[in-house]
């Protein structure tokens, strides 16, 4: 967990939403100067904190609402910090809660350097390492339209496909294996919501990697060379990772990536249990993938 400790003379702490943002700022001795609700436009905001500038910090915590706000601040040069949300609980913990005392209390941890940082991700590569995520999305879901029709053939006992269905070339002819007009009904919507997914994935695939060769050619090139990584593993490695030097140590960056158990232990004592989820469930999955293709095609 990294902290955010540089002093500022002012610092604003803002619960953020889609149609409206709470602020609060706050100086050095823990005045109140600002603290209202605003409609979450950049004009207004920016008048807000114009008063205050050039020292003044912003914070927020790591909601999916947090891009325009990023760019707003490095567009004027306001440092800005993106809370850790799953470590801003464990500072964080009060009686009661709403959006103006959230606003409230944001400002003076950020004030006291207790704000648990999390990676602000450049304006450049963020919107491709989403699509590529989207990407990742639409597998998942084609994988589950490809389990519902083998297990609807375990069901009822069918015998095995002669091919690989996976492949858009060996699904002729699956529907009429199923003799029941409902059943077979199912399979056929399983199978041209599986068309409709393959024509959607394959320009993502190439419209992403065209990009990468833009963002970072050789990177892209390197990763590659990795025995069980291919095209989309890379791909995956170079838009989560973004920059490899942002983690000091080969420690962090593997808890980063969730290739370690946590543990929680007290007075000599381990329980059960740890923050498993803190971390990069993307990179988590890549790494997974990588050994075990690593493990399938390399016999020693």
């Amino acid at each position: 967990m990294n902290f955010y400790t540089k002093q500022h003379k002012y610092y604003c702490g803002i619960d953020l939403h889609p149609k409206n943002m709470y602020l609060c700022i706050i100086n050095q001795d823990g005045d109140i100067l600002v603290h209202k609700n605003l409609n979450t436009d950049p004009r207004s905001f920016y008048n807000c904190i114009s008063p205050f500038l050039p020292d003044i910090a912003v914070t927020v915590e790591c909601v999916f609402t947090w891009y325009w706000l990023s760019d707003f601040c490095f567009k004027y040069d306001v440092p800005f910090v993106l809370g850790h949300a799953l470590y801003m609980k464990a500072v964080d913990g009060a009686k009661s809660k709403n959006d103006k005392i959230d606003s409230k209390r944001i400002p003076f941890l950020f004030r006291g350097g207790v704000i648990p940082m999390a990676y602000v991700y450049p304006e450049k590569m963020r919107a491709t390492r989403d699509l590529l995520r989207r990407r990742m999305y639409f597998k998942h879901k084609r994988s589950e339209l490809l389990a519902h029709i083998q297990n609807t053939k375990y069901q009822y006992n069918l015998p095995d496909f002669k091919k690989n269905i996976a492949y858009k070339g060996n699904r002729d002819g699956i529907e009429e294996l199923f003799p029941d007009p409902s059943v077979k009904k199912s399979i056929e919507c399983d199978l041209e919501l599986l068309n409709s997914y393959d024509k959607t994935i394959t320009p993502f695939e190439l419209f992403i990697t065209n990009y990468a060769k833009e963002h970072n050619p050789n990177d892209l090139y390197l990763l590659q060379s990795i025995p069980g990584v291919g095209k989309i593993l890379a791909l995956v490695l170079l838009y989560e990772i973004h920059d490899i030097n942002r983690f000091p140590t080969v420690q962090k960056f593997a808890s980063y990536a969730r290739l370690i158990k946590p543990k929680r232990e007290s007075a000599g004592k381990i329980y059960p249990g740890g923050k498993k989820k803190i971390g990069n469930t993307y990179l988590k999955w890549a790494f997974s993938e990588a050994a075990i293709l690593l493990l399938r095609r390399n016999p020693s």
